[in-house]
This record gives structure tokens, sequence and C-alpha cells, in this order.
């Protein structure tokens, strides 16, 4: 990157960092079980909600037991389940209408990090009928309180329960944009994890490590406060401790509510202190070619940790020890890279491999320019990179993770 275009990125950086203690961040009321949730609602009013979800989470018998808690409440719940992976905005108009048709007065969304999304955004739509999506996307641009807003994770990985994005798709361009706002943290998440049982062992692997990516790049970035390395640090240390146990035995609840809590956490740490180039690049693959965002994440995580090289081995070597990957004595480096190969060790250990199989070479160029629009100058990397120098990271996708000494970026 030019040191111009260098100058500026680090400029608009820094002034987000000092205006983060200014600003209206706000954790959720975190709930344990989802019966707990119609009382709040009664509380405020809301008589008829609608629920936003995907077939399948439809089906499970925490979702029953969900809306029987409601009915029982005498909130009337109207069930849009036709969410699909990566919400397009076709997909957010078809939910709004059935809001708008059961005269809703707040919003459910269950199920992973699409539902939790296309719920935001059904609730963005709510609150600026006239304006479509796309004139919401970027940061601070509904400026609306939304209607009341409940998450109920199935997933313990994307996040979204605690904060204030929602990542759609255009569903004519394909173009993959974040709306960014602080109405759009929920107001209630609720972390039971019985909702979380019937997630199979391939999801429970790549939505841990999406988790595990918020943590690392909210920890690594130049905008990491002391609470959100806190955030970060005891997020990684559950996530090493329990995700590999959830992902052998899915019905270890103990795993599981230690996952639900390390989501959150990590999604509190990312919501401050923002991500870096693995979300950028993940969201290309993700618009491209409907890639899992959270098996995205873990392939390409490692990839770009070795790509930042040194700039980063103090903080990933604090990361190493709070995952109990470091062994006594070792420097900063060594502890680092131990971090990395722990990295690529669990994500192995939970079956996810090395390369991305549906990007092709010749797609490479434009990926990386949509990347690079996405992060600078909004991500408060540790070293930055335009997009000639991300062309190097998708290309490692092709043909697996950095060989040892390469691949390191320079900011002089």
């Amino acid at each position: 990157m030019n040191a111009l275009r260098r100058c500026w990125c680090r400029i608009f950086q820094g002034a987000f960092r000092l205006a983060i203690p200014l600003l209206p961040y706000r954790r959720p009321e975190r709930l344990a079980d989802v019966a707990a949730l119609p009382s709040r609602l009664e509380a405020r009013g809301c008589g008829s909600v609608l629920m936003v979800t995907s077939p399948s989470v439809a089906k499970l018998p925490g979702t029953r037991r969900l809306l029987r808690a409601l009915e029982e409440a005498g909130i009337a719940c109207t069930v849009y389940d036709r969410t699909v992976p990566n919400p397009t905005t076709d997909t957010v108009e078809e939910a709004l209408a059935l809001y708008r048709q059961g005269s809703c007065q707040a919003i459910i969304g269950v199920g992973g990090g699409s539902s939790l999304d296309c719920a935001k955004a059904v609730g963005v739509r709510a609150v600026l009928p006239h304006k479509p999506l796309s004139k919401a996307a970027g940061v601070l641009k509904v400026r609306r309180p939304l209607p009341p807003l409940a998450a109920v994770p199935t997933t313990a990985g994307t996040g979204s329960e605690t904060t204030i994005a929602a990542v759609i798709t255009d569903a004519r361009t394909r173009h993959k944009y974040a709306i960014s706002d602080f109405p759009l943290i929920p107001d209630y998440a609720v972390l039971d994890p019985e909702m979380t049982l019937s997630l199979p062992p391939h999801l429970t692997a790549s939505t841990g490590m999406d988790a595990l990516t918020h943590a690392v790049e909210a920890f690594i970035g130049r905008s990491a406060t002391r609470d959100t390395r806190e955030d970060a640090l005891a997020a990684v240390e559950l996530i090493f401790q329990n995700l590999e146990r959830a992902y052998r035995d899915g019905s270890d609840l103990e795993a599981r509510r230690a996952l639900l809590t390390a989501s959150y956490r990590a999604g509190c740490a990312f919501t401050k202190s923002y991500v870096g180039y693995v979300h950028a690049v993940a969201h290309s693959l993700g618009g491209a070619y409907n890639v899992a965002h959270g098996y995205a994440n873990a392939v390409i995580l490692p990839v770009v940790l070795r790509a930042y090289g040194p700039a980063v081995y103090p903080q990933l070597a604090r990361l190493a020890r709070a995952a109990g990957l470091a062994q006594p004595g070792m420097d900063a480096q060594a502890a680092a890279l131990a971090f990395i190969e722990g990295v690529e060790g669990l994500k192995a250990r939970c079956g996810i491999g090395s390369a991305i199989p549906e990007l092709r070479r010749e797609d490479i160029p434009a990926l990386a320019r949509c990347a690079g629009r996405e992060a600078n100058p909004l991500y408060p990397v540790p070293v930055l990179m335009d997009a000639g120098e991300l062309e190097q990271i998708y290309f490692q996708l092709l043909q697996g993770p950095f060989a040892r000494g390469r691949g390191v970026i320079s900011e002089s």
C-alpha cells in the first residue's frame, strides 16, 4: 500500500478509536433459557412478534418450546421460516411483509448468523420503510431505534447476538455488504445450550472457528481496548478448551454452554474493536461462491496471521498463553507461531481443510479489490494491505497454508 493511502487509513482508524468511549455500545441482556424471553417482551408491551428462522431450525424442540412459551404468555407469533444462508435482500423483504401483515411489535431471530442478520435487517426496514437496505449499508446510517429485538443463537460462533452489524447479500448483484449501527444490537441474547444440541459436528466446528476468528481479529487489531482484550482472551480460552469436546460429543451441554459464552464474549470484543482482513476475504468468498462464512474464516485465519508476521507476535503470544499453547520460557515469536500452529491443529482435528475448493484463480483480482474496499480504511488491522497484496492471501487459499518463512507483508 502506498504511503499516502496508508496514512489516510491510519488517520481514519485513529479517529474511530478515539471515539470508542463516546459511542453508545451496550451488551444485550443475557438469558439462559428461551422460556425467560416472553416475560421480557410482555414487560415492553409486545403482544405480537415476528420470529425469523430457517426451515430446519423451525422444527427444533427448542424452537417449539419457545413458541409454546410465547403462546402461554398470550403473545401472538408470526413465523418466517425461509431464511437462507447468506440472507438476501429478497429474503428480508419477504419477512418484512409478514411483520407488517401480523402488526408485529417485536422481532425474534432464531438460528445461526443468517437468521439473526435477517431479523436485524427486517428491523432496519421496519423503521426505514422508504429506504432500500443498500442505502443503509456502511456505518451509522440507520440512526433510529429498532423494534425490540431478541437473538436466540442455535450456533456458537457468529456473535450476531451481540453485534451492531448485519451482513446481507444483494439478490441481484450478489454483492455482500454490512449494515452497522448501534440500534442493531439486540436487546436480549438467549444463550440456551439446548438450542445448539442438534448442530452437526461440521457446523459446530466451523461456527466455533468463526468465534475464534472474531476474538483473534479483535485482539490483534489497533482498536483493542482493555475490556475487548479481556473478552477476546476469555473467548479464546473457552474455545480451545471446549470446541473439540462439542465437535466429538454434540450432547455435551457443558461444552455447548461454554461455546455460547465464548461466542457472546467474542462478539462483544469485535463489536467494539472490529475485525480485519480475514473477514473481508471471507465476505468476498461468501458473496461470490456462497462459501459458508465460518468455514471460510477457519481456512483463512492462519493464512492471514502468518502474513502479518512479526507485527502480531506479541499479541499472538498472549493468546497462546491463554489457550494453553505456549510452553514455559517461550519467547514472543515462538509462542506466536505456536498459536498459529494451534489454530491449524484445532481446525484440522475438527475436519476443516486448508483451501477453498470453489475459488477460481481468474476471480482473484476482483475478489481482492472487493475485500480491499470493505477493509480499507475501516478495519484497524495490524498491517495494512492493498488489493495487490491481498491477492497473495487468495493464492494461498488455492494452494494451502503458507510455507514457513513466507507471506510476510510489511508496512514499511
